[in-house]
């Protein structure tokens, strides 16, 4: 699967790891660095005063009870808790909120660069990812990551900190007992290396997991009529309750490795602790401690515990953490689409030639485009007809460079369009497609789209789409919001709003994919009258599988199999009696049944 590759995919050239996703995080972190100092230096405080607990608890015990108890220990260790818990407090409140700081704004600029990235990159990251993927990326799987730069993060700091203190304590107090507490270190080490690696793996695996069920997800809902009519909701409901019971299995391996650690850490600890007290009461027996310094440093030990446990504790979502990132880098490292050269297009004439153009998808061993040469001029009205699969598609999308031919040529005014500004050259193109695309904005906002709406131009092109009636009706007229992708309208209307932001776009070159296909015979009229005033003096590449909508087109290219066979008038074609005229009368025949 696609996306499971993406996820897999190397970071900066080198194998992914923790360290070399911490190294490509750095220059998120960089501009906020004094700021998690801060907060460091906030949670070794608030680790400082573990360590402070039982440090009072010995002059206590040692020097105020019994006979000779001393009145200032008695006073002074009291007030000592007491300020103790208020740097606590206010320690751990300042590096929760510098932290929380901190992650969101690397989680604001991650989703801002994701984002960035995605609407940049070339259409084939489109054609390889499903939706459900990249939306996990950005929205969810960037959570993630903030998880880790809180929670995790914390623990590892705080914790690790508090640890360095209580051990630092322990050695005072007593070193030989503390070499015992050092031991099980470096066992707790290597359990959590062994342990690491598979919790990685189980994580990539769960992520390509979710990844396939939100795809699931995504298909239902989009195809929510096929699955009604078709009685598909058993099918649909196994199909997810299949791959959620593997996400489940994988979920349950993850607790299986992830949770063997904490027990196998408190059963050393417990083995050490055993022996702690066994030595203790030897030397105490020797006059080698004291009631208060054996209290402190039990309290001591049991409280490095807890941290360790956390630091274990922490490894499996860090690891998950750690997973998401490289998915999110991977997007970040997507290629971006060809910027194109520097030369600049801002007002087209119109002249378009295919100079011997192949092309194919990906690395596929069959042309989609078999050397198709045609040239289009000023003004022309150039239709592709010819069955599905032929090219006719391909061809009109390689005109505003969403593909690059393999081999050949395609010019614009004589210039080979890779010379054009991106930008500059699909400013010269407006597009209107069979899949109609709109967004949950306003009727204004969609004529206009990716610009300030010109209220006077907006009715403009609603009027010639035949649609203004339409739009005038509605509660709040053009302002009105229509939905996503225009649920609020019907297919007819839908189709009409696409044509007119073409009409609003009022750019040299039009492209029209089957763009009456939705429209009742009222409405194609109108907007048929509307679309040949728009094509005077401008030059359009109409796909129509309808040969009836293309009869007054200045040239017919009859496309098969990636190729053109065929060329020439409406009457022309006809009086050739080949492919064309073959569809044709097939059309003809099936209107007059």
């Amino acid at each position: 699967m696609e996306s499971q590759a993406t996820s897999k995919k190397t970071i900066g050239g080198e194998q992914s790891s923790t360290p070399a996703v911490m190294r490509r995080l750095w220059p998120y972190l960089k501009p906020v660095v004094w700021v998690l100092v801060l907060a460091v230096v906030s949670m070794g405080l608030s680790a400082a005063t573990d360590a402070g607990i039982p440090a009072l608890l010995k002059p206590l015990l040692d020097h105020g009870f019994g006979q000779n108890a001393n009145d200032r220990a008695k006073w002074y260790v009291p007030a000592a808790v007491i300020g103790l818990a208020i740097v606590r407090g206010l320690s751990q409140y300042a590096s929760q909120y510098l932290l929380s700081y901190v992650s969101n704004r690397i989680l604001l600029q991650l989703r801002l660069d994701m984002f960035q990235r995605m609407i940049h990159t070339s259409a084939t990251f489109f054609q390889r990812e499903t939706a459900s993927t990249v939306i996990n990326a950005i929205v969810f799987e960037v959570n993630q990551i903030l998880g880790v730069l809180t929670s995790v993060m914390v623990t590892l700091v705080r914790d690790s900190l508090s640890v360095f203190f209580l051990l630092g304590y322990l050695f005072y107090l007593n070193w030989r007992l503390t070499l015992i507490v050092a031991l099980i270190l470096p066992g707790i080490g290597w359990l959590v290396s062994k342990i690491n690696r598979r919790l990685r793996r189980l994580g990539r695996e769960q992520q390509s997991l979710t990844n396939e069920l939100s795809y699931i997800v995504e298909e239902t809902v989009a195809g929510y009529k096929v699955v009604k009519i078709h009685n598909g909701e058993a099918y649909e409901m196994s199909r997810f309750a299949a791959m959620s019971q593997r996400l489940r299995g994988y979920a349950m391996r993850m607790t299986v490795a992830g949770g063997l650690a904490q027990p196998l850490t408190q059963i050393l600890a417990s083995v050490a602790l055993a022996i702690v007290i066994t030595i203790a009461v030897v030397q105490s027996a020797h006059n080698q401690t004291t009631v208060g310094g054996f209290v402190a440093f039990v309290t001591s030990m049991l409280l490095v515990i807890s941290p360790l446990k956390h630091l274990i504790d922490v490894n499996q979502p860090l690891q998950r953490g750690v997973t998401a990132a490289e998915f999110i880098l991977a997007l970040i490292d997507e290629p971006l689409e060809p910027a194109g050269g520097s030369r600049s297009l801002s007002a087209a004439r119109g002249e378009i030639e295919f100079n011997d153009v192949t092309f194919a998808y990906g690395e596929a061993d069959r042309l989609t485009l078999d050397h198709v040469s045609f040239v289009a001029r000023p003004g022309e009205m150039i239709a592709l007809a010819g069955p599905s699969g032929s090219g006719k598609t391909t061809l009109v999308n390689l005109l505003p460079r969403f593909f690059a031919p393999k081999s050949g040529r395609i010019l614009v005014d004589g210039v080979p369009i890779h010379e054009y500004d991106t930008h500059d050259l699909r400013s010269q193109i407006a597009m209107v497609s069979q899949d109609v695309v709109l967004f949950n904005d306003t009727v204004a906002a969609n004529v206009a789209y990716g610009g300030a709406p010109d209220r006077a131009r907006v009715q403009a092109a609603l009027e010639a789409a035949n649609l203004w009636d339409t739009v005038q009706a509605m509660p709040e007229g053009m302002d009105t919001h229509i939905g996503g992708n225009g649920m609020r309208l019907s297919g007819g209307q839908r189709q009409r709003l696409a044509i007119a932001r073409a009409l609003y776009k009022n750019a040299p070159i039009l492209i029209l994919d089957e763009a009456t296909s939705a429209l009742d015979s009222e409405s194609e009229r109108h907007v048929q009258a509307a679309l040949e005033t728009l094509m005077k003096g401008r030059t359009t590449l109409v796909i129509a599988h309808r040969l009836s909508t293309i009869e007054r087109a200045d040239r017919i290219l009859v496309m098969e199999g990636g190729r053109i066979v065929e060329q020439g008038s409406h009457g022309a074609l006809l009086q050739q009696g080949g492919l064309y005229a073959h569809l044709h009368r097939i059309q003809y025949q099936q209107q007059a049944a």
